[in-house]
């Protein structure tokens, strides 16, 4: 039995999130497909994380077991062949059998693409957010400050979150401006369901000066989601890198081409 490891992109807008679902409409239901044409078995797939409906991945890893040898090039070119355009998968390789796309990560990465601009896009939309009021940078920075570190996220989580604690640590958060747009970083050990989501639209609100910045800090400690903001759009939201030790010899594992 052989394990692969793969890296992938998709544009997550005609997908009902990763996760597979019984109607087959997530992307690890397309992938598992395209998979099992390749190995003429069925094959189970797991991911580094899940994205939601309308997020996307500019890199997700994902591992798998297999019975047959193949050349690498098969599990990219072969199984791109039979999956839909908006999903490709970049590389392969061999890993041994304790290498694990979920719990051997330390770190994954999410950016979100924003807009802010006072009319809504057309040839960016679903693949950007959109926010039309001026925002202000340096309140969103400073009020980001205070989310770095380890907390409880609750007030930051979906009510339908799965997750066994809302204890997260989160490495950094950075915002910078580029032309109309605005660019924000993450990296967390995990993220909630909605956390980056639930983070930008709180941060618009401080941007937009509804909030002071401590306003964040002031959430942290409440841990109750009612008191947050609403939860931004799904459209500008990128997986954008996976970190694993050096050890597993993994190919790229980070795209932050766009």
């Amino acid at each position: 039995m052989a394990r692969i490891a793969l890296g992938l992109e998709y544009d997550g807008r005609n997908f009902c999130g990763w996760q597979t679902q019984s109607d087959g409409c997530g992307v690890q239901d397309a992938l598992q497909r395209a998979l099992a044409n390749i190995a003429g078995h069925p094959v189970e797939v797991i991911a580094a994380g899940r994205t939601d409906a309308g997020v996307h991945a500019a890199m997700q890893v994902v591992h798998f077991d297999t019975r047959f040898d193949r050349p690498m090039s098969a599990w990219v070119r072969g199984v791109n062949s039979f999956l839909p355009d908006s999903v490709a998968v970049l590389w392969s390789c061999t890993v041994t059998q304790d290498f694990h796309a979920r719990f051997s990560a330390l770190a994954r990465s999410y950016r979100y693409v924003l807009l802010n601009h006072p009319v809504r896009p057309a040839l960016q939309a679903g693949r950007t957010g959109w926010f039309h009021a001026p925002l202000a940078l340096e309140p969103m920075r400073a009020a980001a400050q205070l989310l770095i570190g380890t907390h409880d996220f609750s007030a930051f989580r979906a009510a339908a979150c799965q997750a066994k604690s809302p204890v997260r640590e989160l490495h950094n958060l950075d915002i910078r401006r580029d032309g109309d747009h605005i660019i924000f970083d993450l990296k967390a050990n995990a993220f909630l369901q909605h956390m980056v989501r639930n983070i930008v639209g709180a941060l618009v609100y401080v941007g937009k000066g509804k909030h002071a910045p401590f306003w964040l800090a002031e959430l942290l400690e409440q841990r109750d989601r009612k008191f947050a903001a609403p939860t931004f759009a799904p459209d500008g939201l990128y997986l954008s890198a996976v970190q694993y030790a050096e050890e597993w010899g993994l190919p790229v594992t980070q795209r932050l081409d766009f």
